[in-house]
């Protein structure tokens, strides 16, 4: 049973002042995993990780991160504004987009954050967008590489050869001659090959991949990579199963493939980046909600006040998030449960055919492991409202670092003057 960094008591505590439902994040366990994170990757001197703030985009978990030096990892318009409200700007902020509007290469262009290409044909609306003439002297690009079947993938972000991300090996040679000819002089290399992985291995050998590529790029271009960013990707586990990553062995074995890539080569020394999401505050995130019904018919049924608004990844993956019953975790009484929310859709579910205590109309219950695409991935169909977010403190004092929205909120862009 997974352990919570609160009980029954101090969460009615919580509740009564902040009504369900509502996320609430582990400030104190975020910032231990970041420490061990920076720790596994010590080794190299530039390392740094650039929190997927598509993950959880709130700025006092963006803020926490900064302690560590996490830079933001930033896709679209909306999230390079939030990395800039938290003191991201310059090469704190990677800007790794695809199918992006010319304001949004603009825009990243203005904050000075490193222009990650999705594909060749980018660098000609980077043209487009930036002011002409350009100074590049001093500014970092990168390309997102796709290898196609030389590397698997797996069940969220599919094959690599089937993803519409990044460039063939032939596009991105080809890019990376174009950005030299126009005066680049700064170069990084990235991929993301794979989402919610847990075989250490895996991250391990697309780093390889990585450095190969490097080596590569050196001596048929002549081109000195200033970084290496390996993407994301490293998952938690979800089932009770599942076994945690060992981050120090994905450092280890990655120290040990740049040893015998770039220092072998002679190569100058390379940064070594990271776009982690899911693996920093996922575990460290839960949904909190109330039973508001048990219904029994051809079966048992647990209501809740959350919906898959709230959490959708059970809905959209058939993805498993563990259900704890805080006051019930040592009950030898059980039923079978389908949890449930309330949208006119069948599969707003969030377990199905669940073993769990037997609950009763107004128990509390904490799905887990919600700390990164939970919150971020609501959205307001059947009208529901999303729901507010929570930081707990090292010394147990929580504090509201998103507030619920309301009625107001959601009716706010309709014109209803324009009806009259």
């Amino acid at each position: 049973m997974r352990r919570l960094p609160f009980d029954k008591a101090k969460l009615e505590e919580i509740a009564a002042k902040w009504p369900t439902p509502f996320h609430i994040y582990d400030a104190k366990a975020i910032r231990d995993n970041a420490k061990r994170l920076k720790k596994a990757f010590s080794w190299n001197k530039g390392f740094r990780e650039y929190f997927a703030v598509k993950a959880a985009p709130n700025p006092y978990l963006m803020k926490l991160l900064k302690e560590f030096d996490f830079g933001s990892d930033c896709s679209s318009m909306a999230e390079l504004e939030l990395a800039a409200k938290v003191g991201n700007t310059g090469e704190a902020i990677m800007f790794t987009s695809n199918d992006t509007p010319e304001e949004e290469f603009r825009r990243a262009w203005e904050l000075g954050a490193i222009i990650n290409l999705d594909d060749i044909t980018h660098w000609e609306c980077v043209l487009k967008a930036i002011p002409q003439p350009a100074d590049f002297e001093n500014r970092v690009f990168c390309c997102r590489y796709n290898p196609g079947p030389l590397k698997g993938g797996n069940a969220i972000i599919g094959k690599p050869e089937e993803a519409k991300y990044g460039m063939t090996r032939t596009q991105l040679f080809e890019c990376y001659a174009r950005m030299k000819a126009a005066g680049v002089k700064r170069f990084g290399l990235h991929t993301m090959v794979a989402s919610n992985e847990l075989d250490p291995n895996y991250i391990v050998d697309t780093a390889k991949m990585l450095f190969d590529l490097a080596v590569l790029l050196n001596s048929e271009l002549g081109i000195e990579l200033e970084f290496v960013n390996i993407g994301g990707g490293i998952g938690i586990p979800y089932r009770p199963d599942d076994k945690a990553m060992d981050i120090a062995f994905v450092g280890e074995g990655i120290e040990k493939s740049y040893k015998e890539t770039i220092a072998a080569a002679g190569l100058k020394p390379v940064k070594l980046f990271m776009e982690c999401g899911r693996c920093i505050t996922g575990p460290y995130g839960y949904l909190v909600a109330r039973v508001l019904h048990i219904k029994n018919t051809y079966r048992l049924y647990a209501g809740l006040d959350a919906c898959m608004s709230n959490l959708m990844r059970p809905a959209l993956y058939g993805a498993y998030h563990e259900i704890v019953v805080p006051g019930k975790e040592d009950s030898s009484e059980t039923s079978i449960y389908d949890v449930t929310g309330s949208l006119c859709e069948n599969n707003d579910k969030f377990a199905i055919q669940r073993m769990l205590p037997v609950l009763a109309v107004g128990d509390l219950v904490v799905i887990c492991d919600a700390g990164a695409h939970g919150h971020a991935m609501g959205f307001q169909y059947n009208g529901k409202l999303r729901s507010a977010e929570l930081l707990l403190e090292a010394d147990g004092s929580v504090r509201q670092i998103r507030r619920a929205e309301t009625l107001d909120d959601y009716f706010a862009t309709l014109d209803f003057a324009g009806l009259a």
